[in-house]
């Protein structure tokens, strides 16, 4: 006999979606983490303030929710929740073990995403590690360590499956043809997520967790009423915005100080206070954003009486697939889904005036959800 998943099932899945926060010491890293998650580490300025990684649980920031919550008079609203790990900071060297190094590496090794925290802004009352600002030197510091770090990785993986080719172990050959084409982009200086690799090589060099393989958003911090360089267009601002153009890769802009500060007051209260700063939006909800999107991740959302919840999916993922994130038999125990995308429904009014105005659609195994789909699951026994 099927049943109809609402929002009534209370398991919650293991989802591995952590974020590592990293950077030079006193980038402003921890006032970040302060404000991400309103956790208290330690925030000190002066290098190695923060030697254990500090973890945090963070709500994926979605106003759909409090309309749907509405719309079902709804008991309890559950986020998606992304997870951020404060990582102390890098130096040079880190790779072969200056500082704190090797654990960094490590910690950083088991997150899916990194945030690069470089500071924007001068200030003479705070160090900065290399005694000048500049976030090229800051990046070219950090990407060097994270590349020689996994240089170390891919070669001793050659050696080992250069004895498996020996052997005349047929994926060896394969594997042995990707670690190559890795090796030598970061030989030449660049990640490793740059390689050409096929289909049939990517499994190989996902396996090894690579640092360079994770995507990378680059945060930029600025400090209110200081010489901020994008607000002044500085040239050192300039040669960061065309390494970004030319990587593809994406940054937010955030005063990681003022977001700590607001961390505590009402939402109300926060953007009245920002705009007294100058600072409209909130650096924070765009920056767990840009990660979410990053990690290539989704909601879908289900609601009733009891509860309206975002679930998370990676984009692109049918019916069965995401309705595996409420539970991991939803996916062979699939028969149809009822979906209405999110504005008909709140067009609508009701889940009943979507069906009758034939917005409440049934599909089957081989739709693909789309962020914002309102489902219903219908699940075998």
């Amino acid at each position: 006999m099927p049943f109809a998943y609402h929002a009534y099932f209370w398991y919650t899945p293991h989802m591995s979606l952590s974020v590592g926060i990293v950077g030079l010491p006193n980038v402003g890293k921890s006032t970040l983490f302060n404000a991400l998650t309103n956790k208290g580490v330690l925030i000190a300025n002066y290098p190695f303030a923060t030697i254990d990684p500090s973890v945090g649980v963070v709500e994926v920031p979605d106003s759909r929710l409090q309309v749907l919550a509405q719309i079902s008079n709804t008991q309890k609203i559950i986020p998606a929740i992304i997870e951020f790990v404060d990582i102390a900071g890098l130096v040079r060297g880190a790779a072969s073990g200056e500082g704190l190094g090797n654990a960094f590496l490590a910690n950083i090794r088991e997150t899916d995403m990194i945030a690069e925290v470089v500071r924007i802004f001068e200030d003479e009352d705070t160090h900065h590690v290399h005694g000048r600002i500049d976030p090229m030197d800051d990046i070219e510091v950090i990407n060097l360590e994270l590349i020689l770090a996994d240089q170390e990785v891919v070669g001793k993986r050659l050696g080992n499956v250069e004895r498996d080719m020996k052997r005349g172990m047929k994926e060896a050959q394969l594997e042995h043809g990707a670690l190559l084409k890795i090796s030598q982009a970061l030989q030449a200086g660049k990640f490793a997520n740059t390689a050409d690799l096929s289909k049939e090589e990517t499994p190989f060099v996902r396996q090894l967790n690579l640092l360079t393989m994770k995507p990378v958003l680059y945060v930029c911090n600025k400090r209110a009423g200081a010489f901020n360089l994008d607000e002044q267009n500085d040239e050192r601002w300039q040669t960061f915005e065309a390494f970004v153009d030319a990587q593809g890769a994406q940054y937010v802009v955030i005063d990681a100080g003022i977001e700590h500060d607001l961390k505590d007051l009402h939402e109300d209260d926060k953007l009245e206070f920002r705009r007294e700063y100058g600072a409209q939006d909130s650096g924070i909800d765009s920056m767990i954003r840009a990660c979410y999107n990053l990690l290539g991740l989704e909601s879908y959302l289900t609601t009733g009486e009891k509860e309206t919840r975002a679930w998370t999916f990676k984009r692109g993922s049918t019916a069965p697939v995401a309705a595996a994130a409420i539970h991991s038999d939803f996916e062979k125990k699939f028969i149809r889904a009822q979906v209405v995308a999110y504005l008909d429904l709140v067009q609508a009014g009701s889940l009943a005036a979507a069906r009758d105005t034939g917005k409440l659609r049934t599909e089957g195994k081989d739709y693909i959800v789309k962020d914002g789909d309102v489902i219903e699951f219908l699940i075998g026994q």
